[in-house]
């Protein structure tokens, strides 16, 4: 058995690889650069976590979501190989131990956000790292002519200038041939390699119906298939509306969104996952990482921003093989929702200058200040303070990120942590100069093992409740103990992190590119052409549309989708002529018969495409009428 065989049944349990996943492990494994482009739930972490297992060395994972990095973090732990994920939630201190702990122990994965790549300490510490891989996680980020460009990911560039002979694993399940091209120039491939799986699945049939009443369909349809199934909409409040309203038609269901706590978030996806839950309904932060087999439907209310997010989203149905529905609802009102949002995508100059200048003062960071320091960001809280529709500020940060002037991270629980930064003996002299807190640190002690080696997860309530104070009290002495260095703490929060990347400048002196505003607006206004057509089309495969979207020409009709299902009751195809063909002819071969009882005697097809086989094969002489009016087969 070859080491990479051994690697997969010791830690995940199977002795063959999924298709193109071995091919893509050998080209790294030859030191390839390598573009594996995988449809969703393709198993595309096995692709670089099996060859950075298989050499000596660490592999430095990029991503983009801190909550995808966590749970493959913590998946991995689970096998029993060491794994970090630096993010910007952390405090200076745990990064600096988690680093160390790269350099110096044995430590097989570093998942690091893309903005990570362009601080000092990190660059300091992966020159002393014995680095053997560098993946590179949803690779599209990088490319500006697709759906999900990331300015951030361009910064990967300077993991090629240090580590020039390290291969590079670039992956992601959704691009077009441009941004295929496009990956591998940005990443620098030594030479283009491409390993591509087709993007076509086989099992999943793609609907789009066009309906006025899309509540009282999507009943019929949660009622009609049977299994679990996702609901997709656009906005937080209709995820809510839409699950209530399913559950008044008794079906179970319930509703997720960014807005929610991390508890609440955990437990609707953990119910769901363990089919407590039948239907979920949800915006676009559902579904990251989540990989439930046996989804049998995904459905859309509104029409998606592009074909990459409905390809990608559509793509958790079916992922057991067995025949599933990515069923999108569409009316003519859609078309005008999609393109008044692509609108709002793109606040005018004057709009997004004013949000830089509002995040100035709600920060007071001063001009030529806050390089590189990091906040959490209640965009909420932000829009009430300065009265800014949350809708143009949330899409003019994104532009502001897009210039490289700050970075955000998506929203997740970080739980409270600490680290004793005094020795022992240091600590106890403090305790008898202290007497005052001598018992809290005590019960810190008691509460909590490994403080002195590492930052521990800690809960102010617990601590809060075993000393009969308040949370705020204990808040108030882990800070006053951080301010003396005895301790680091690094209090919880559930809001995303805002990072300024460049020194606070004067707003008059910032600078968009009209000419890159203009590019991105015409990419979108394509990107929503592509959905409308799609959910418009009625003429051609919705596979077939689909995957020509991605490249994929030569391909065949899915015979499942509403668009073929339509095309099979009038079309006679060629494998439906010589199948009703074969039967005539065996039939016949027994004796004439009437017109009316061989037409009643052909199974499996409908009345029109047998006569329209009779009539074909008359007009080839293929059979005859005898002169009781019966078809009979010639000599």
């Amino acid at each position: 058995m070859s080491a990479i065989h051994e690697i997969l049944e010791k830690y995940w349990g199977f002795k063959q690889f999924r298709s193109l996943q071995e091919e893509i492990i050998n080209s790294v494994l030859q030191g390839n650069d390598t573009l594996a482009l995988l449809p969703t739930g393709g198993g595309k972490s096995v692709c670089f976590q099996v060859p950075a297992l298989v050499k000596d060395g660490i592999c430095i994972v990029v991503s983009p979501l801190i909550a995808l990095m966590k749970d493959q973090v913590q998946n991995l732990q689970s096998k029993g190989i060491k794994a970090i994920a630096i993010t910007s939630a952390m405090h200076k201190r745990e990064i600096d131990i988690a680093l160390d702990n790269c350099v110096y122990g044995d430590i097989k994965f570093l998942y690091l956000s893309p903005e990570r790549l362009e601080s000092e300490i990190v660059k300091v510490r992966l020159q002393k790292m014995n680095i053997n891989l560098l993946a590179i996680d949803e690779s599209h980020c990088i490319s500006q002519w697709g759906y999900d460009f990331r300015p951030s990911y361009l910064k990967i560039e300077l993991l090629r200038e240090q580590f020039p002979n390290v291969p590079v694993l670039a992956l992601t399940a959704t691009a077009t041939p441009e941004v295929v091209k496009d990956i591998q120039e940005k990443l620098r491939f030594k030479k283009p390699n491409v390993l591509q799986k087709s993007f076509e699945r086989k099992n999943l049939a793609y609907v789009v119906l066009k309906e006025e009443d899309k509540l009282a369909r999507l009943v019929k349809i949660v009622n009609k298939v049977h299994g679990t199934g996702i609901v997709y909409v656009r906005n937080r409040r209709k995820t809510q509306d839409i699950a209530n309203y399913l559950k008044s038609n008794s079906i179970s269901a319930d509703f997720y969104h960014a807005g929610l706590d991390s508890f609440a978030r955990d437990q609707k996806q953990s119910d769901w996952m363990n089919n407590k839950t039948r239907i979920i309904v949800c915006t676009n932060a559902f579904g990251m990482g989540i990989d439930k087999p046996d989804v049998r439907f995904v459905v859309h209310i509104d029409l998606p921003d592009s074909i990459e997010a409905y390809f990608q989203e559509a793509g958790r149905g079916g992922r057991d093989g067995q025949k599933s529905y990515a069923i999108l609802l569409y009316n003519n009102g859609d078309k005008i929702d999609l393109e008044r949002n692509v609108e709002t995508s793109f606040p005018s100059i004057d709009e997004i200058k004013q949000t830089y200048q509002a995040l100035a003062n709600y920060y007071q960071i001063a001009t030529g200040a806050g390089l590189g320091t990091t906040f959490n960001f209640n965009i909420s809280a932000f829009c009430e303070t300065y009265q800014l529709n949350a809708v143009t500020v949330f899409n003019s940060l994104k532009f502001i990120e897009r210039e490289g002037y700050i970075s955000m991270t998506d929203a997740l629980h970080q739980p409270s942590k600490i680290k004793l930064e005094l020795n022992r003996e240091d600590l106890y002299k403090f305790q008898i100069t202290n007497p005052t807190l001598d018992n809290f640190i005590k019960l810190l002690l008691r509460s909590y093992t490994g403080l002195f080696e590492n930052f521990v997860k800690i809960d102010e309530f617990d601590l809060a409740k075993k000393t009969n104070t308040t949370r705020d009290e204990i808040i108030k002495k882990l800070n006053y103990l951080q301010q003396h260095k005895l301790l680091s703490y690094s209090i919880q929060t559930e809001l995303p992190q805002l990072t300024f990347e460049q020194e606070r400048i004067d707003v008059k002196y910032l600078t968009l590119s009209k000419e890159n505003f203009s590019l991105l607006k015409k990419r979108a206004l394509i990107r929503m052409e592509a959905v409308i057509h799609y959910a418009e089309s009625t003429h051609k495969c919705r596979s077939q549309v689909l995957l020509a979207y991605f490249g994929e020409t030569n391909t065949y009709r899915c015979n499942m989708c509403d668009v073929c299902l339509e095309e099979n009751k009038t079309t006679l195809h060629t494998d439906e002529f010589e199948n009703i063909g074969i039967q005539i002819i065996q039939l016949l071969s027994v004796h004439p018969m009437p017109l009316t009882m061989l037409v009643n005697s052909v199974t499996d097809f409908n009345e029109n495409k047998i006569l329209r086989t009779i009539q074909l094969m008359l007009d080839h002489n293929q059979l005859a009428y005898d002169n009781e009016n019966k078809l009979f087969l010639p000599d």
